[in-house]
């Protein structure tokens, strides 16, 4: 078993959001859906970034992954579940959370 986690502060990713280039380089085009049809879209830009490092520190060990690599879908319950270059990872359960100013993210590996 291994754990991954990150937390992020949501006021850096006012800024970043900003750039659209950023956006489509780190977020899948579900992903990009998802968040923008929310009210608080940068909260959920900054969580879903803190689940790609999370997933990232908890898997990467000895092969190649990029950032881009990871994404997310919320399943018919609204749970978020993670895929591998668009396979879904069973193996890895993400948590997220958030409050008005952090958000933070856990992923647990049975790999």
């Amino acid at each position: 078993m291994k754990i991954g986690i990150d937390i992020e502060e949501i006021k850096r990713f006012q800024k970043l959001l900003k750039d659209k280039k950023f956006i489509e380089r780190i977020f899948s085009k579900d992903e990009i859906k998802y968040c923008s049809s929310k009210k608080n879209s940068v909260q959920h830009y900054a969580v879903r970034f803190a689940g790609k490092e999370a997933v990232w520190k908890a898997i990467n060990t000895s092969k190649k992954l990029a950032i881009t690599d990871i994404s997310f879908k919320n399943s018919v319950l609204g749970k978020p579940e993670v895929f591998i270059k668009s396979k879904k990872a069973s193996y890895i359960d993400i948590s997220f959370s958030h409050n008005k100013t952090t958000v933070v993210a856990v992923a647990i590996s049975s790999k």
